[in-house]
């Protein structure tokens, strides 16, 4: 996975409480396999249409949106079952970070394991940036993740916590077993010394 320091993109909107994993991947394609581009599963049932058209008034098609890199969303967001493929399809998109007051707690786990920075900001500041993002299509946000800040179209900016573990596993774009394998040596050393001389 790609590692993450800074991003600076656009920001897209997602309004909806309780945005759960089966409206981000829906259940039918949870059979594939990950090496499947899985963004062009992303959001299916609202992206597009029974024809395969899509929707023109779904926010990731239209043009100022599509270039997103960042989704802002409402209470909750991908809560519902722990599928994983839900990450899998943001982060194969294009999304690398997502705002909101709240997430669904393995969701969150699920982001944290897979590349893709979940930010919790109070509800006081998503809820107004949610209008603004609609209001004013293609604005971006800066995020800091070493600094652990989010930097708001209005020049705002607001801090926010990161366990450090799985700050430092984003930053050097690793997962937790890219981490274990960065010990092997220690590990085999640790091996050998409790084999003992039989």
């Amino acid at each position: 996975m790609e590692s993450l320091t800074c991003l600076d993109a656009v920001a897209a909107p997602i309004v909806a409480i309780d945005c759960d994993t089966d409206q981000i991947l829906p259940a039918r394609f949870l059979q594939k396999p990950r090496s499947d581009d899985f963004g062009q599963f992303l959001f299916r049932s609202a992206r597009f249409g029974p024809d395969g058209a899509p929707r023109p008034d779904f926010v990731l098609n239209r043009p100022a949106y599509r270039e997103a890199r960042i989704v802002v969303a409402n209470h909750n967001f991908g809560c519902g079952s722990s599928r994983e493929h839900a990450v899998w399809a943001l982060y194969d998109y294009g999304i690398r970070a997502a705002i909101a007051p709240s997430f669904g707690d393995i969701f969150f786990i699920n982001c944290l394991k897979n590349g893709l920075l979940p930010i919790v900001l109070p509800e006081h500041v998503v809820l107004p940036l949610l209008d603004g993002l609609r209001e004013s299509p293609g604005s971006r946000i800066a995020i800091d993740l070493p600094a652990q800040t989010v930097t708001l179209p209005d020049g705002s900016v607001h801090a926010f916590d990161m366990e450090p573990f799985a700050k430092a596993c984003l930053l050097r774009g690793m997962d937790e077993i890219d981490y274990t394998l960065s010990h092997r040596d220690r590990i085999e050393a640790f091996e050998r010394d409790r084999a003992g001389p039989y």
